[in-house]
Parts: C-alpha cells; structure tokens; sequence
C-alpha cells in the first residue's frame, strides 16, 4: 500500500483519516502541532509523527522539504487541519492578527504544502490531494449570508486552488488528483460535543477519496459532501 501524508492526524477528523488508512494498511505518516496530542495519537494508531505549527509559513515549508528528504513522496496528501475563526469575526470587525492567524492556517499553508509536495506527486503522476474545506467556503446555496469572515473567505480559497489546481493538471488525466470535502458539522474539537455527526462520519468522504477506483473521466478539481458533489 501507498505512503501518506495526514495533516492534523493528532485529533479530530484527521487522526479519523489516518486511523482509517492505517487499518487500511498505508503506511500513515501524522504531521501536528501540540506534541501531547501527537504522542496521544502516534501511540494509539502506531504511526510516526512530525511536530509543526501551520501557522508559521516558513516552518511549514520546511517542514514539507523535511518529509520528502524522509520519507520520500507521498500517493497520498490529506490536509485535515485548520481552525475556525472567532465569532463576531465579520469582514469590518476582524483585526489584522485574527485575519493572518486563520489566512495562514487554512489557506496559506495548504498552498505551501500543495506546492512543495504535490509537486513530485504531479511528476510521479500518481497522487492524491485531498483538502478538508468547508460548504461555508461556497459562493452559492444556503449558509452564504456573511459572518465567520477570515473562516469563509479561506475556505472559498480552498476550494478555488482546488479547482484551479485540478485544471493545471488535467483533472486527473495524467494520475494526479486533487479534491476538496466538507466534512458538515462534527465532533471534534472544532465541531463541539453537540454536533449531530461522529469525526468517522466528517472524514468518510476523505477516505473514500483517497482509495477510491479512479477511472479516466471520474470526477476530481471539486467540493465533495458524503461523497456527493456540492455545487461551489
């Protein structure tokens, strides 16, 4: 089986990911923050660990380089982390410093990872990126009326380096995929105990993408949901 690479596999839906593709029989490498968490997980999942915070740029840059000097390249790349942002974060409201900190997480750091990784898998043609995103990250349907700013707006730009990734390289014609999912509303720490669906159920889709039986005209470049496509 196929080496991988899970970001956020200390908790929530990553470590579901790669506990799910572990049993799979990948060999999983977990890539975290909080190093309690990371040696939490790597002892319950049996898997090795790297410790990096997303937010700092240059350290997950270096990061990326580090993993592919290690391990070598990955078939699979899940970046499952990210972070949500404060609640009266409206787009007149949000300071410079909750602006960055939530940009840098959920978006910026994806194209760091997407851009030194998904790189030798495009050339290897035989890669998988799948990025958890969000339904808020849409420009149409329910759920686009404002608010939760820095949060929407980096998911928007998920699921539009998503897309555009997918057409620079030839959505799925030369092996490499890439896909955005929206998890819905799950119990992590992000979700809150309340949530109506289990982290299993938030990174089902995730997984499926990640083994699924791709054919030549299957659909990649999109935002999935319970493995159904949701409209941008």
């Amino acid at each position: 089986m196929g080496l991988v690479f899970v970001t956020g596999a200390s908790r929530g839906l990553g470590r579901e990911v790669a506990r799910a593709l572990v049993e799979k029989g990948h060999q999983v490498i977990g890539i975290g923050k909080d190093r309690q968490n990371a040696q939490s997980a790597a002892s319950e999942l049996g898997i090795p660990f790297e410790l990096v915070d997303l937010q700092d740029i240059t350290a997950t840059r270096h990061m990326a380089e580090h993993l592919l000097s290690k391990y070598g390249v990955p078939e699979i790349l899940v970046l499952a982390h990210g972070v949500m942002s404060e609640k009266m974060a409206k787009t007149l409201r949000t300071n410079d410093d909750e602006w960055s900190r939530v940009m840098d997480i959920n978006l910026n750091s994806v194209f760091t990872l997407v851009n030194a990784i998904g790189a030798p898998m495009a050339e290897a043609r035989n890669g998988r990126v799948i990025i958890f995103s969000a339904c808020l990250g849409r420009m149409s349907g329910p759920g686009n009326a404002g608010g939760l700013a820095p949060y929407r707006i980096s998911k928007a730009g998920v699921n539009a380096l998503v897309r555009n990734l997918a057409h620079e390289t030839g959505h799925g014609a030369r092996g490499f995929l890439v896909d955005a999912i929206c998890p819905n509303h799950s119990r992590t720490d992000m979700g809150g105990a309340d949530a109506p669906r289990s982290a299993q159920e938030g990174a089902a889709t995730a997984v499926w993408l990640a083994v699924r039986d791709f054919k030549q005209g299957d659909l990649t470049g999109v935002l999935w949901e319970d493995q159904d496509v949701v409209p941008w």
